[in-house]
């Protein structure tokens, strides 16, 4: 495992004793067995209680599954395709089709890359003009085919760069949220680590916003908001709390529509869990949009957006 947070830190250091008392031999297995219940508990409470902060550092996990992970073992038969038929084929979204439990559907998904080589040429999972075109491209190519959509979210945001302005990343981004607000198919969205900005709303106007339980979905990174009302990068957990970037504060405000569960610790430590997870909860959201008639999803996709910021 990459080189663990403080707060992991501190639970490694507990696991750690544990395994020296029962390497010492001089307790009872009974004492044993309790002990680590006790300290099975105290990991959970401390989980349950982590700070926006903590779950900021978990969902940007060097450990945890990327979008490449999921397409791999969730998905079958993918096929990727290539190019936004305007000028170029950016590399920090992969859309294609494939199947999903035996349905055959669209996948858009942002990647981040593992190591230096690969986190280059995906360019940090911040997607430029040409990703969104071509991940809009293949978006209309399923509309047209009548087959579902499924697209995971996991950037800090769109590229700033000055190529990226010059080639229209704010008009890309803007295309994006206006055609997939209209979409005929079914669309379902899942935050699987870093939701930042409009570089991961251009892939997520859908029917059904899902987040697992340790990811991030914002306006802004923390160290941005930060930077803007603080000019300090000292006040980074004090953004994080106000952002409301959590799961749990964004279900409550009505943003998203479903968590999905975690194994304890994250993620990282368990992916095998991790997958049947995201197969159990997008299987249930999609079954429930499937009967839907296109017209139907159309106007359910534009309540939900309308709705979101209204007071209840």
């Amino acid at each position: 495992m990459a080189g663990l947070f403080e707060f992991e830190r501190q639970v490694d250091r507990l696991r750690k004793k544990i395994e020296e008392l029962k390497s010492m031999g001089k307790f009872e297995p009974a004492v044993i067995e309790e002990i680590e219940r006790k300290f099975q508990k105290k990991i959970r409470e401390f989980y349950e209680n982590l700070s926006a902060w903590d779950r900021v550092q978990i969902a940007r996990h060097p450990d945890r599954p990327h979008a490449i992970d999921y397409i791999r073992n969730v998905f079958t038969d993918f096929i990727e395709l290539h190019g936004d038929r305007h000028c170029g084929d950016g590399k920090a979204i992969i859309a294609g089709f494939g199947k999903f439990e035996g349905q055959p559907v669209c996948i858009i998904a942002q990647e981040k890359g593992r190591d230096t080589k690969e986190k280059i040429e995906r360019n940090f999972g911040m997607p430029v003009p040409e990703d969104y075109r071509k991940a809009l491209r293949v978006m209309k190519l399923a509309d047209k085919l009548g087959k579902p959509i499924i697209t995971l979210v996991d950037t800090p945001g769109a590229f700033p760069g000055i190529e990226a302005e010059e080639h229209g990343q704010s008009e890309a981004i803007a295309r994006n949220l206006l055609e997939m607000a209209k979409l005929k198919v079914p669309v379902v969205t899942v935050v699987i680590g870093e939701g930042g900005s409009g570089g991961a709303l251009a892939i997520s106007v859908a029917n059904r916003l899902l987040m697992f339980e340790n990811a991030i979905y914002s306006v802004i990174s923390p160290e941005g908001c930060a930077a803007i009302l603080w000019q300090s990068q000292e006040k980074v957990k004090e953004a994080a709390e106000a952002l409301k970037l959590t799961a749990k504060d964004l279900l409550k405000l009505g943003i998203i529509d479903d968590i999905i569960p975690e194994p304890l610790e994250g993620a990282h430590r368990d992916w095998r869990t991790t997958f049947e997870n995201f197969r159990v909860y997008v299987k249930k959201h999609l079954e429930e949009l499937l009967p839907l008639k296109p017209e139907e999803l159309v106007e359910q996709r534009y309540r939900k957006f309308r709705e979101i910021g209204s007071l209840r």
